[in-house]
């Protein structure tokens, strides 16, 4: 089993929600976690907060889309604390939802620059650091979406379901490394825009697609992410953690 005590680990979109949640599960764990997040404001004032528990964790400005802001992630890292043995690409957008043929291609390039090219981008730096040290652990956020269908989510749906396929072509590719790469597929997961007070009626909706009778929590999802980081034995896993919603 990998122990997490003493390991490096980066956690994009960490500022809140399930990255938030999975920066604060390692570093209880005893992690060395850096913080990444394109708020600036957040991700230092969630970052102090954690400081004041002990932890050891920094915080560094992100743009998944960029690759340059990327590549700064990983070197700041490694200035710092000298090495990334963790990366968990948690950073990712939504596209608004409308028709198909109506969606631009400007829009619908936004949401495959972030939540595809930057896993991709972020994978690639980190791997060239764990090449060296002969070990690492990646973990990609995908969605239940990356699965199944919803109408007017085309881009994030087409984004979802390559991070799962790419996930398990790393695998693949670098399990004779020492690198194991799995993805988790959240349900939907109650936050600060997907509650009751935000939705209303469709909030209820949204409920009764999950069998187990609500929505997701973070730190349940975080749950899934310190399981896919401990266990040596399992790479290139797509993991559902959906409440029973893929079930029915």
């Amino acid at each position: 089993m990998t122990a997490i005590d003493g390991k490096v680990a980066i956690v994009t979109g960490a500022a809140s929600g399930i990255g938030l949640a999975t920066a604060e599960a390692y570093a209880k764990k005893g992690a060395k976690v850096v913080i990444a997040d394109f708020n600036a404001e957040a991700g230092q004032k969630e970052t102090d907060k954690l400081k004041q528990t002990g932890a050891d964790v920094l915080f560094i400005e992100f743009n998944a889309a960029d690759e340059d802001s990327i590549k700064n992630l990983i070197d700041q890292t490694i200035s710092h604390y000298g090495q990334v043995d963790i990366l968990v690409n948690n950073a990712g957008i939504g596209n608004e939802m409308g028709p198909t043929d109506e969606l631009s291609y400007e829009d619908y390039r936004k949401v495959i620059a972030v939540n595809q090219d930057g896993m991709f981008l972020a994978s690639k730096y980190a791997i060239k650091n764990m090449l060296k040290s002969g070990s690492g652990v990646i973990i990609n956020t995908s969605s239940i979406l990356g699965f199944v269908a919803q109408p007017g989510a085309f881009a994030y749906n087409a984004s979802k379901g390559a991070v799962n396929t790419l996930t398990k072509s790393l695998a693949v590719e670098y399990a004779d490394k020492g690198i194991r790469v799995n993805a988790i597929n959240p349900g939907f997961v109650e936050s600060g825009m997907m509650n009751k007070e935000a939705l209303g009626d469709f909030y209820d909706s949204l409920v009764a697609k999950h069998p187990i009778g609500r929505l997701g929590k973070a730190d349940e999802i975080a749950h899934a992410i310190v399981f896919l980081t401990e266990n040596d034995f399992v790479t290139g896993e797509t993991l559902v953690i959906d409440g029973g919603y893929l079930a029915q």
